[in-house]
């Protein structure tokens, strides 16, 4: 059991993710960013699977077939794509991925910089969170349009870096009034 150190690991991810979000004008998503973390269901089986290196829902998952506090986690946070996850009223599909509005893909797209730069630390590059998405099974899950645009930030991310990619989606992408349309981005 690792109180501690996994308190000192969320609290170092909240805080970056909160300044991404600041930078790009989520102000009030950057205040709320994973406060479940800090709930008793999140924090003390985190706590218990800290390793420091990735997430301890993945050790959890290992020792129980599953993970509680990652369950638990996605339902209240609207960033995580998961939580957009609904019966599809296609017949051909069970479940499938609902549009996410743009405010919500946005923190998810910085929250998988953040956790990049926390778990690597010194070995974090422009190109890790992108290439972390081309190994994971989100792609299969997203809507089309949250799928692109998140696409879309993490090739613009490794090529052109935080700086211009930040500004792109502060001047750009969450300038428009209505944040459930992101056709055109």
């Amino acid at each position: 059991m690792r109180p501690i150190a996994h308190f000192k690991t969320i609290t170092k991810h909240k805080l970056l993710v909160m300044r991404y979000c600041f930078s790009v004008g989520l102000y009030r998503q950057g205040l709320l960013h994973d406060m479940s973390k800090y709930s008793p269901t999140e924090f003390w089986v985190g706590a218990k699977y800290y390793q420091g290196v990735q997430s301890p829902n993945n050790a959890e998952r290992m020792d129980r077939g599953y993970s509680s506090a990652w369950l638990h986690h996605k339902g209240r946070n609207k960033h995580h794509f998961e939580y957009w996850l609904d019966y599809s009223l296609d017949s051909d599909k069970s479940i499938e991925g609902m549009k996410m509005p743009l405010n919500y893909a946005v923190e998810m797209f910085l929250d998988r910089v953040a956790a990049g730069k926390i778990y690597n630390g010194d070995a974090f590059t422009p190109d890790g969170p992108l290439k972390y998405y081309e190994k994971g099974h989100a792609k299969t899950l997203l809507h089309p349009k949250t799928r692109e645009l998140l696409e879309f930030l993490l090739h613009m991310y490794a090529e052109k870096g935080e700086k211009a990619t930040f500004s792109y989606i502060k001047m750009e992408i969450l300038a428009k009034k209505d944040w459930n349309d992101y056709n055109n981005f």
